[in-house]
């Protein structure tokens, strides 16, 4: 005799904010091949980013000095930052803004991503001067697509990594010549 066939499983429900945070794996792997037009160019956009910035501050960029101030730029602000920008603000955002499936935009840009950047420039703003803080709208607007066309803050927290790298290496240069 057979036993019954047993019910399907009940969809995991219990920790659904995990998954609103964007800790989850990216979705599209970022290990395909040819890599996510979207993600290619975003880190492609930095490379003029960097030349103009390095061209034309010269040496207002502030160089990190020491092994921390490296680590700091490159590791622990783009961690930090993109886990509470991308990952917290972002995600109830997305939570709250969407309907029917659907988050709401202003235009190409959702209302979620463009309420974090106003919060992301807002932060910037106790460091920088008021044009520094402005910059960082684009790269901010940048990192929540990311965020939101991957379901996940990790391809943001590299593509801001990576940023914040070649922000310090041009200040690095430019320092040197």
């Amino acid at each position: 005799m057979t036993p019954p066939p047993s019910p399907p499983p009940e969809p995991d429900n219990r920790h659904p904010f995990p998954r609103e945070l964007g800790l989850g794996w990216p979705q599209p792997s970022l290990r395909t091949w040819p890599p996510d037009a979207h993600l290619a160019l975003a880190l492609l956009a930095a490379l003029p980013v960097w030349i103009g910035l390095g061209w034309f501050t010269g040496g207002a960029m502030r160089l990190p000095s020491g092994l921390w101030a490296w680590a700091s730029l490159v590791l622990v602000q783009p961690l930090l930052e993109e886990l509470v920008f991308r990952g917290v603000l972002q995600g109830q955002a997305l939570a709250l803004l969407t309907s029917q499936g659907q988050p709401r935009r202003l235009g190409p840009v959702t209302l979620a991503n463009a309420l974090v950047t106003v919060a992301f420039v807002l932060l910037h703003l106790r460091a920088q001067p008021l044009a520094w803080a402005l910059a960082v709208a684009v790269p901010s607007l940048v990192l929540g697509h990311l965020r939101e066309r991957f379901a996940s803050v990790w391809p943001a927290v590299g593509a801001h990594a990576f940023y914040n790298a070649g922000f310090g290496v041009t200040a690095w240069l430019v320092a040197t010549a």
